[in-house]
């Protein structure tokens, strides 16, 4: 299956960004497999880092909003009977059902940095109709820093990019983290220039 997937990003490398998009569009195409494959691509010369970054972010936003239309549109019982054709497991979509009741909207930017909810969070977004503007603001803010790390790691390891994803995996947790107190820090800042100048 994973050859089959290949050949596809293959096909669609040949129109640029644009297929790199089109790849992460679709939600049974891992992003752990597209992302470090785009930064080979890099290595190679053939793409540059930060827009091969910026049309990861693009792909990876619209192709959970696939999903979270799904979720929406659909609910738990269409998903539950046709996910398997698209690799969604019931298992999975009670997992990130679970996350969403425990840590609410903000699973749409969290989520995103937990295997085995990564994918799915975005189905019980759709079915609890979270704002559509605010799932995709979430998702685009913790999809940026991720693709621009398995690009990164694909650049890095170059031939070797199929070695990325077990790698990658240890450490977006603590991305996350990093991310959390920086924004933090910058609404304290942000809060105290204003009370400073007021």
């Amino acid at each position: 299956m994973e050859e089959l997937i290949l050949s596809f990003i293959e096909f669609l490398k040949q129109y640029s960004y644009l297929g790199l998009i089109i790849a992460l569009t679709f939600e049974f195409v891992p992003a752990e497999l597209v992302l470090p494959l785009a930064g080979f691509w890099v290595y190679e010369g053939d793409m540059n880092y930060w827009l091969a970054v910026i049309a990861g972010t693009v792909g990876g936003t619209l192709g959970p909003l696939t999903l979270y239309a799904l979720g929406r549109y659909g609910g738990r019982p269409f998903l539950i009977k046709y996910g398997k054709y698209v690799f969604i497991k019931e298992k999975e979509i009670d997992a990130a059902d679970r996350f969403f009741n425990k840590y609410g909207a903000g699973v749409a930017f969290f989520g995103r940095f937990l295997p085995g909810v990564r994918t799915t969070i975005s189905v019980p977004c759709g079915m609890a109709k979270m704002n559509v503007w605010v799932f995709s603001i979430y998702t685009f803010i913790a999809m940026f820093p991720i693709t621009a790390f398995y690009i990164y790691l694909g650049k890095q390891f170059g031939p070797q990019w199929k070695d990325v994803g077990a790698k990658a995996e240890e450490y977006m947790l603590p991305v996350a983290g990093i991310i959390v107190v920086a924004i933090v820090l910058f609404f304290v800042v942000k809060k105290t220039r204003k009370k400073t100048t007021a």
